[in-house]
């Protein structure tokens, strides 16, 4: 008796447990809330970044001006080469050549310095733009509870109400209207 009775006791509590624990919510994970960001939407359409490319084109086509003076003075040097060659002997000759090849190496050298240090102040520009950009979608996501921000082209199918691009540009044209992007070599 006094087992059936610790039995019964026994069926009553754990059936008891089981509704309460059917009656509370899950403490498991919280469910997911998702939004998608097209970053090439705001690669190109936000100010700041028209505006760095801009600037970036400005140098651009200053170092082009640059290396297209020292390629016509190369030019002219060739040609006075060519003049000199039937006048100058053999060694003289070399002798210049050797000095002309240097003033090549010289002007190839003086292109890929320019040409990195544009690559570095625009980077240095992009990296500016991105950290703000990251800093308005951590608040973005904030503000709206999100959990999870995928971007636009790894996704196949959404529905519009999850873009926050037009939202993200918006903030990003507001907060970074223009940079001021630093002069190559200084």
């Amino acid at each position: 008796m006094a087992c059936a009775l610790f039995v019964l006791v026994l069926a009553v509590t754990t059936a008891s447990a089981q509704e309460k624990t059917a009656a509370a919510p899950a403490a498991g994970p919280s469910p997911v809330k998702l939004a998608i960001i097209d970053v090439e939407t705001i690669r190109n359409q936000t100010a700041v970044v028209k505006d760095v490319r801009a600037q970036i084109e400005k140098f651009r086509t200053a170092i082009q001006a640059e290396i297209k003076e020292k390629e016509d003075a190369l030019r002219v040097a060739t040609q006075e080469l060519e003049r000199k060659r039937t006048i100058l002997s053999p060694d003289a000759y070399a002798e210049e050549r050797r000095k002309f090849g240097e003033r090549v190496q010289d002007v190839q050298h003086l292109l890929q310095v320019r040409k990195k240090e544009l690559e570095g102040v625009q980077g240095e520009a992009m990296r500016t733009i991105q950290g703000t950009l990251t800093k308005i979608v951590t608040a973005l996501a904030g503000e709206r509870h999100l959990t999870l921000i995928l971007r636009k082209s790894q996704t196949i199918l959404a529905v519009k109400a999850l873009d926050i691009t037009s939202v993200v540009l918006e903030r990003l044209d507001k907060q970074l209207p223009a940079l001021k992007v630093r002069k190559p070599g200084n």
